[in-house]
């Protein structure tokens, strides 16, 4: 079964961040950055909207030692915010949201691909890094 994190924010992100093994780590770890959910219980990102089922299927079908780390960049003026500290982070370097980043690993996908099944499938199978 998938284990699930969520962290709220940019300071939420940083302390689970400080969670994590130093090194390489046991089992894969999948962060999702996404616009903060609104009372409709959907997100303001129309495009994280749209993505949702396609990375929630693909969760199903995840290998079972997958961590997934759902995190929340704000309401849309925070991430519209030139000066967003999840732009400027290095670990991140988020340009849009959607994105999906396999940590410590070169797999990433942003925007319009994280609707893409094929794509976001790839994205939890098990392969060396």
């Amino acid at each position: 079964m998938v284990v699930h994190h969520e962290a709220d924010g940019y300071e939420g992100f940083c302390k689970f961040v400080e969670t994590l093994p130093k090194g390489d780590l046991p089992n894969p770890y999948i962060f999702l950055f996404t616009g903060s959910i609104l009372e409709n219980g959907q997100s303001w990102c129309p495009d994280c909207v749209e993505a949702d089922p396609v990375i929630e299927a693909a969760l199903k079908n995840a290998s079972e030692d997958v961590n997934f780390v759902k995190i929340t960049v704000g309401n849309r003026e925070v991430w519209k915010d030139s000066n967003c500290p999840f732009r400027k982070d290095s670990r991140t370097k988020l340009m849009v949201i959607p994105t999906l980043i396999r940590w410590k690993g070169p797999q990433k996908l942003e925007g319009e691909k994280c609707a893409k099944e094929e794509l976001v499938e790839m994205m939890f199978q098990e392969f060396d890094d």
